[in-house]
């Protein structure tokens, strides 16, 4: 695959100058009743992905025109591809201009740190009130003690599989270990219905499946320490050995080109049996029950069913979830009433209705959302997304989060390593190349 490399002077450019705007703040505009005289004609541009749940961006436009009565300004969501967030960043902070809001996945506040506004004041006050920030929002969206973003959900990931297709084979429940499922794949895969895993340039899936993999087998980027790459390692090569076996006996190998998209057809057009996904492939079967059937004309939905992890390795069972944020950029001339409608996204009125509408994909930022009645609610298989948000690991594990673990997974590095091994490159040189390419960002 081909693509144009970015250096660490473009991601970190420093631009923009901030702009502070004086106002009474939403508490006094919603007791008022009116817009304050200032916010008259202010336009405020919030940027998102496109989400896989598409009811969830239908409700925050649903949203958008009561944002604006209640903050006095026209508020203004545009829905981009996940793939074009990053690149959108980097050309806005070096333009000095664009959107006044911008969506952040990952730890992607750490590597644009110097561009962000500190929203300390916004995001502190919604986790006291809601029992707290997960921890991953620790390292994913507060850098040297002042939060650059606010925090707003998680998306677990969960192997979805065709329970069907696992009990014809003789298997009742999820495999526990890498080696049970290889074992699983291998007779699958046999009957024309591989394991389906995106190994491809893409923000999601790809990072969620490669990094616990590295960590379930004893491996790691760097170490404790974060200073110093330790990715060429015995358990390194035992998972990179094992995923060429893996890869080769039990996966459809089309999967090195495949996006955070394309798994979820080739689910739902029963191409592969199992993949690693957010609630996303239930959820959207089941709202299209009609449409997406499976090899027998019933809904496919019905054959769904989610493993809570991926299977265990070596050295234990490892999980990377997406952190999301909103952050303000510094450019903005709009910052004060940025915060003020990020205050007023989060009210529970607000923030529930979009939260309801994911039924488990997307979950909340803070403990409070575990304890909604939704829960009691969605189906069973959708139950494993409950506490999800307190398995996960960040980028960089074990050492710190940094904007150079950032960086790392901005560059692919990780998700390289195993698709150069399971194109055909020598395990012992797949990793050699791993490591090469983490001293430039850790060490050069």
């Amino acid at each position: 695959m081909v693509r144009k490399e970015m250096n660490r002077r473009q991601f970190v450019k420093i631009t923009g100058t901030a702009a502070a705007v004086a106002t009474t703040g939403v508490e006094g505009i919603l007791a008022a009743r009116r817009a304050p005289a200032y916010a008259q004609g202010t336009k405020l541009h919030i940027v998102r992905w496109v989400d896989f749940i598409p009811e969830a961006d239908v409700e925050l436009r649903r949203q958008a025109p009561e944002a604006s009565k209640a903050l006095g300004a026209e508020v203004t969501f545009e829905f981009i591809n996940a793939n074009d967030l990053q690149p959108r960043i980097t050309a806005a902070i070096q333009s000095g201009s664009g959107a006044d809001i911008i969506q952040m996945l990952w730890n992607w506040p750490q590597l644009y740190a110097n561009s962000l506004v500190d929203v300390s004041d916004v995001a502190e006050p919604i986790g006291k009130a809601q029992g707290g920030y997960y921890e991953v929002f620790e390292s994913s969206a507060r850098v040297a003690n002042r939060w650059l973003a606010v925090p707003h959900a998680v998306i677990g990931n969960a192997v979805a599989y065709r329970r069907s297709w696992f009990n014809e084979i003789g298997v009742k429940e999820f495999p526990k270990t890498w080696e049970d499922y290889r074992e699983v794949g291998k007779k699958l895969k046999a009957k024309g219905k591989p394991i389906g895993q995106a190994l491809g340039h893409s923000f999601g899936d790809p990072p969620t499946f490669a990094y616990p993999f590295l960590w379930d087998f004893g491996g790691a980027e760097v170490d404790t320490t974060g200073k110093k790459v330790a990715i060429n390692s015995k358990g390194t090569i035992e998972s990179v050995k094992f995923l060429q076996a893996f890869w080769k006996e039990a996966c459809d190998e089309g999967g090195l080109a495949w996006d955070d998209t394309n798994n979820n057809r080739a689910f739902h057009a029963g191409e592969i049996s199992a993949t690693l996904n957010g609630a996303s492939i239930y959820i959207v079967a089941k709202r299209q029950k009609d449409k997406i059937k499976d090899d027998k004309g019933e809904p496919l939905f019905q054959d769904i069913e989610h493993a809570a992890l991926m299977p265990k390795g070596p050295a234990g069972q490892f999980a990377l979830y997406g952190g999301q944020q909103h952050s303000i950029m510094k450019y903005s001339k709009n910052q004060k009433l940025a915060k003020d409608f990020l205050k007023w996204l989060h009210q529970d009125a607000n923030y529930g209705k979009w939260f309801e509408v994911n039924e488990g994909y997307s979950v909340g930022a803070t403990k409070k959302w575990e304890d909604n009645p939704m829960w009691a609610k969605v189906d069973k298989p959708l139950q494993v997304f409950r506490q999800a948000a307190r398995l996960t690991r960040a980028f960089g594990h074990p050492g710190p989060a940094s904007a150079k673990a950032t960086e790392a997974y901005t560059k692919y590095v990780i998700v390289d390593m195993y698709a150069k091994a399971v194109q055909g490159t020598k395990a012992e040189d797949a990793v050699k190349w791993a490591e090469t390419e983490l001293k430039k960002i850790y060490e050069g």
